[in-house]
């Protein structure tokens, strides 16, 4: 439950300033996928080697990968408005330098430029957006997946309809929309401010420190070096046009961004985190195979390549959820960690893939990447008690205490449990159940669930831990004025809407509950599905009774004749 759960708004009525942003996302998401389906063109157009080409990858990446150790030190001295408007203004340079340059080390340099404008942008977009939403965190999170799906998908499709014309022709595109993405962040995002806190420019390495995070770091190393293998080497083979290779990165594209967003937070609930990625990174391994078995028949690399992108989408989203479960920092720290250590693994692999083909033949490559992938079944499986521990909950939940009144810290077995958000309608659930726990002489326990937003690589935190508590104490001491007394808890969740019901479902259960209390949600089905659900997931996954309360139909104030009528109405 976010802190907008209630809210009816629709998440594509915004203000500019997110459509600006969101623009600038659909572009920036579009940076790698641009450049495949010009690959063999440069080779051919640059007299140079496909290793040589490789590189344009390797310093886009490696340069992506040392910045993230920097972002987070950055944006908080100027602000994340400043650091956006930068990393726009960098991809601009850089992108029209590297369709400008005669040679293939100039764009490769040019290309590594990129890299740190695009370090700068990603590490600050998601939380632009969220800031300035009309439509809430919810709103926010389903018009950034939308920005996602459609940069990853077309930006293939755009490369290649450029690049039929030039090689040169996809530089200069990216050049040109994103000036008009800076121009319109300049005009219309207002100035954020400047953080309290300061990030330490070491805070990302200590953090990898800890075992769960290293473990997951370098599982993504891993699992980059065969991805990255693949969308560096995998268009020679097929022996395409610019065209047809953007076609086919289309469709690899489009699974992609519908596996990561839909399907991966799906299978994460039917079965976990870990199991999931076993599985997953085998199907990896698998497709690499067959790309190193076919390299000599482009119709088997063709299929293969498009495949593989709903194995990349499941894997992108399910990854970055588990290093926010196990963590133990900072949600923007241990992104900046995980960033720089899967950067670093997918930099390098191009470039080793390279010289092993220069040594060997264009099969060997693949199926290093396949062995990679394989590889990180094990050293993800070093880290397994610790996911499903995170998933379990086990840490528990943090208590809040009333302001006004201590009233304990715990409810207790056959509490009555109320979830609550910053919704309008908010109030009347908790005088509902209120009413109910009253009724049936339960005690009342006030839940807020403070979520992890995971949308493919990125995560967010839309609120801090003391606007979570204060979401809860608004409550209590409300009740307590009304000489109701009341616990509150603050639990955490990991991933979409769904995660966080499956949190507080499990949180009722593990105290024993009467009954859980939510008001009805006021998004349409599609909105719902998008979120993933949390009303669905705690009517199916409680082990108690679940109230539905319609915000709108609940009585305020707290009186004798209301919870008589209400007693009798939930009873």
């Amino acid at each position: 439950m976010s802190a907008s759960h209630g809210a009816v708004a629709s998440p594509f009525r915004q203000p500019r300033a997110v459509w600006a942003v969101a623009f600038a996302c659909v572009i920036s998401f579009m940076g790698i996928g641009l450049v495949d389906p010009i690959l063999p063109a440069l080779a051919e157009e640059l007299d140079a080697t496909p290793s040589q080409v490789s590189l344009l990858f390797t310093s886009y990446l490696v340069v992506t990968a040392v910045a993230m150790l920097l972002v987070g030190w950055v944006s908080s001295r100027i602000g994340a408005k400043r650091t956006l408007v930068v990393g726009l203004a960098v991809i601009v340079v850089f992108a029209a330098l590297a369709g400008a340059s005669g040679s293939i080390d100039g764009i490769v340099g040019f290309r590594a430029g990129w890299g740190l404008g695009n370090a700068l942008f990603i590490a600050t977009s998601l939380a632009v957006i969220v800031a300035s939403a009309s439509g809430g965190f919810a709103g926010a999170i389903i018009l950034y997946e939308t920005a996602l799906g459609l940069g990853i998908a077309v930006g293939p499709l755009l490369g290649g309809l450029l690049g039929d014309l030039s090689w040169r022709g996809p530089f200069f595109g990216v050049a040109a929309l994103m000036a008009i993405a800076l121009i319109a962040t300049a005009v219309f995002v207002p100035t954020t401010p400047v953080p309290a806190r300061r990030t330490p420019l070491s805070a990302p390495l200590k953090a990898l420190r800890h075992r769960g995070l290293l473990t997951m770091a370098l599982v993504a190393v891993l699992y980059n070096w065969g991805f990255f293998t693949m969308l560096g080497y995998a268009p020679y083979p097929m022996e395409l046009h610019a065209r047809e290779l953007g076609y086919v990165f289309f469709g690899w594209g489009l699974l992609v961004a519908l596996f990561s967003v839909f399907v991966a937070p799906r299978l994460q609930a039917r079965f976990g985190t870990a199991p999931v990625l076993y599985a997953n990174l085998a199907g990896c391994a698998a497709v690499m195979a067959v790309i190193g078995f076919g390299v000599d028949t482009p119709a088997a690399v063709i299929a293969a390549v498009v495949v593989s992108g709903a194995f990349i989408g499941i894997n992108n989203t399910l990854t970055t959820q588990a290093v926010m479960l196990v963590a133990p920092v900072e949600r923007s720290v241990a992104s900046s960690a995980y960033g720089f250590v899967r950067f670093i693994g997918g930099g390098l692999a191009p470039w080793a893939a390279g010289e092993l083909a220069d040594a060997t033949d264009l099969s060997m490559p693949f199926f290093l990447g396949a062995a990679t992938f394989l590889l990180a079944v094990p050293v993800l499986a070093t880290g397994h008690r610790l996911i499903a521990a995170a998933e379990r909950g086990d840490d528990g939940g943090e208590p809040v205490g009333p302001a006004l009144e201590p009233v304990g810290g715990s409810a207790g077995p056959g509490a009555v449990i109320v979830a609550v958000g910053a919704g309008e309608g908010a109030a009347s659930v908790v005088d509902a159940a209120a009413a109910v726990a009253r009724g049936t002489g339960a005690a009342l326990e006030v839940v807020h669930v403070r979520e992890t937003a995971v949308i493919e690589e990125q995560a967010i935190e839309p609120e801090d831990a003391e606007s979570a508590r204060a979401a809860v104490r608004r409550h209590l001491d409300r009740l307590s004025a009304a000489g109701i007394a009341a616990t509150g808890q603050v639990l955490t969740s990991v991933g979409d809407h769904a995660a966080a019901g499956r949190a507080l479902a499990r949180h009722a259960a593990d105290a024993g509950a009467r009954a859980v209390a939510l008001g009805r949600s006021g998004r349409g089905p599609l909105v719902q599905f998008a979120e993933g659900g949390f009303t669905a997931a705690v009517a199916r996954e409680a082990t108690c009774d679940v109230l539905l309360v319609d915000p709108a139909d609940a009585p305020r104030p707290l009186t004798e004749d209301s919870l008589e009528s209400l007693r009798t109405a939930l009873s």
